[in-house]
């Protein structure tokens, strides 16, 4: 669908959309064209602040009456925090609106038939797989109310996290530790399991490119953390707060040590492996968190692929060969009898970052 020109338009909307930071709010771009050239651009910078459409209507230099919008999500029919961005466009005069995908959330339908309505010529899916990929983490939470999870690791070519011993520092090289930087960047929460604070001390921050802390989140049990743990932030090097996913029948005199204001202890019920992952993420999505991303170890990861709550896995590969049965795997979850039972990424990527390869893709789902 859509000319190379109007195809290049929205490709300019979709960069546009990723410039934002608009979680809980779905990321979205927009484009005003005139006359074959784009006159403005725009993007939701930030939930409360203006959506793409005003924001580009606001940007340009010139009016925008006859002109044509393209915009990465429908745009919105009713009031929040902001106006509805169809009456924006309406007043604004424009006369076509190019949209890549459906807004799924539940007060989302009614933008398309506002606008036709009001005379706009509307033209839906255009770039359409790319747009709904890139309000994926929106659309889950707003359906599900639970976040969208991506299981993050640095590993070696036979698949290794760490050695025997522990040592993880490092498999990959600067440019993927930079890159894994970024990606906390992105996300609004990161998650690690109690092994991981024990065996690496994590700060669990942004400190090779310049960014936002994401919120910490640990899965402990029974209370294991150290006091003076890195992921507690004693130093207060951060402003990013830490939360602390433990079991509620936890002896209460283990809180007494980790109780301080930039620390919340959250009950939820225990299981087997330790805490139930899906009242984690409930709790998690309850608070607007859209973006979890997982820097757990083996039993973390096994754990979210043993319980089908993955979304998306980002693996970093190392030209290096650990060769070892003893050192430690991605994942350590329930068995597996056959090829045909494991886990399968699909709408995969790859590309090299520095001397190792990032393979990013979704998890299929088969139930």
């Amino acid at each position: 669908m859509g000319s190379n020109d109007e195809r290049g338009f929205m490709q300019l909307a979709l960069d546009e959309a990723r410039r934002g930071r608009a979680s809980p709010n779905p990321r979205v771009g927009a484009v005003i064209v005139q006359h074959g050239a784009a006159i403005a651009r725009g993007y939701h910078a930030a939930a409360g602040q203006a959506h793409a459409e005003v924001a580009a209507i606001r940007n340009a230099e010139r009016a925008v009456a006859g002109a044509t919008l393209y915009v990465t999500l429908e745009p919105c029919n009713h009031h929040g925090r902001t106006g509805p961005c169809t009456e924006a466009i309406i007043d604004a005069g424009i006369a076509r609106v190019v949209i890549g995908c459906r807004d799924p959330a539940s007060h989302g339908p009614g933008g398309t038939e506002r606008l036709e309505s009001a005379g706009i010529e509307v033209e839906l899916g255009l770039l359409e797989e790319e747009a709904t990929a890139l309000v994926a983490d929106f659309a889950k939470h707003v359906t599900t109310g639970l976040p969208f999870v991506t299981l993050k690791a640095a590993v070696t070519l036979d698949g290794k996290i760490a050695s025997r011993s522990g040592e993880s520092k490092w498999i990959t090289g600067e440019a993927a530790r930079a890159e894994t930087h970024r990606m906390r960047d992105d996300a609004d929460a990161i998650l690690v399991g109690i092994g991981t604070v024990l065996a690496d001390d994590p700060r669990l921050t942004v400190r090779h490119v310049e960014g936002v802390d994401p919120i910490r989140v640990v899965l402990d049990a029974d209370l294991r953390t150290p006091p003076d743990a890195a992921i507690l932030d004693p130093k207060r090097e951060s402003t990013a707060p830490t939360w602390i996913f433990h079991a509620e029948d936890t002896d209460s005199s283990r809180k007494e040590a980790l109780s301080r204001p930039e620390v919340e202890l959250i009950a939820v019920p225990r299981d087997a492996r330790g805490v139930d992952l899906g009242a984690v993420l409930k709790a998690l999505g309850a608070r607007d968190i859209v973006r979890l991303m997982v820097e757990g170890g083996a039993h973390v990861h096994g754990s979210f692929l043993d319980s089908g709550l993955a979304d998306r896995a980002a693996i970093f590969i190392a030209p290096r060969i650990m060769g070892d049965a003893e050192a430690i795997s991605f994942a350590a979850g329930s068995a597996v009898e056959s090829v045909d039972g494991s886990a399968r990424l699909v709408r995969t990527e790859v590309r090299a970052v520095g001397t190792d390869w990032l393979v990013s893709g979704d998890f299929e789902r088969t139930r």
